[in-house]
């Protein structure tokens, strides 16, 4: 029988690579894209482990995977370090330029 492409195979690798770029952009779309890697490459997951002679493709899916697990550790950092900044700094400071040159330097004991 021939082989066929696993569905959704190189989807999983495009979110699990976007998930990664997007963390980087205040963590919410690396979130996003990592949580729809994962939730795909798990359903492909299914269809492979039915039949795995049928299909390929497997590869992208784990690589997909991987990277979408990544991604979301790094997106849940960065929201972390934003709030902090948030936290430490406080709204009005981040967004008065002088005002938060003053705060880093105090911060650095200068």
């Amino acid at each position: 029988m021939e082989q066929r492409q696993l569905p959704n195979a190189t989807l999983v690798l495009v979110m699990g690579i976007l998930s990664i770029v997007g963390c980087c952009c205040y963590g919410a779309p690396g979130l996003i894209f990592g949580i729809i890697a994962i939730v795909l490459a798990g359903k492909a997951t299914k269809v492979y482990q039915t039949e795995p002679e049928m299909y390929t493709g497997y590869g992208n899916v784990k690589a997909g995977k991987i990277m979408g697990i990544i991604g979301v550790v790094l997106s849940i950092l960065m929201v972390a370090y934003l709030v902090w900044i948030v936290s430490y700094f406080g709204w009005e400071t981040l967004q008065d330029q002088e005002e938060l040159q003053r705060k880093i330097q105090e911060m650095m004991g200068q």
